[in-house]
């Protein structure tokens, strides 16, 4: 399996920083960056897991975490960070403005993977962001807790893809999309449950945010 070099980066944000991974396939322009679920981070297997797929696509990624070492030890015991979206949409917004401005020559073509509560995060900082977002994808995600307003100013082409036997996500999931004014799909995957651990389902789910993401970001490449 082709592997892609690695690097550690920092990003800004207030008085401190949060790190991240960065890859970036040669000759490719569009970036990925993952807002990972609660309590999770940028070395969830399963977020990387999904890079990994997107890498042999020819597309860049950006696994970072959205709290600091610090919100980390505290929610790590009180979980008070990890359902605050508004904090996860700033931290989402502040690792967009830094890939912007540091990964010049050309800045890269944006695109947003969302995972449970960071599904929500993706989808409001799209919503503020525009068109300098060029697509979305949720993977097992809560868009419903973006909130009414956010999924009806979402202009990126955005995919939610859902567990089958998921029924509670599934129709928070359905919900939402039916909110949203943007073009959208559903991406059903059979089986899988809401962490998709049934074998091969999460292969699947990957396959289906490559192909959005190959798409959608070189068509937005196109029209920068």
């Amino acid at each position: 399996m082709p592997t892609h070099p690695e690097r550690e980066v920092r990003i800004p944000t207030g008085e401190d920083h949060l790190l991240g991974d960065l890859v970036r396939p040669a000759g490719s322009n569009a970036l990925v960056l993952f807002a990972h679920g609660s309590g999770s981070g940028r070395h969830s297997a399963r977020n990387r897991r999904v890079a990994a797929r997107l890498h042999d696509s020819g597309l860049g990624t950006l696994l970072f975490d959205l709290l600091t070492a610090t919100e980390q030890e505290t929610d790590l015991h009180t979980r008070q960070h990890r359902f605050d979206i508004a904090l996860l949409t700033r931290r989402l917004q502040e690792a967009t403005d830094w890939a912007l401005h540091e990964l010049q020559a050309p800045p890269p073509v944006i695109g947003y993977f969302g995972a449970s509560t960071g599904s929500a995060a993706a989808l409001v900082a799209a919503a503020r962001l525009g068109d300098r977002i060029g697509a979305v994808v949720s993977r097992g995600g809560r868009p419903d807790l973006a909130g009414p307003a956010a999924l009806e100013a979402v202009t990126a082409p955005t995919l939610l893809i859902v567990g089958e036997a998921d029924h509670e996500v599934l129709a928070l999931n359905q919900a939402s999309m039916d909110r949203m004014r943007c073009h959208r799909s559903l991406a059903l995957v059979p089986h899988a449950t809401h962490l998709f651990e049934e074998p091969g389902t999460l292969d699947v789910a990957a396959d289906h945010a490559a192909a959005w993401f190959s798409r959608h970001l070189a068509w937005a490449e196109q029209h920068v």
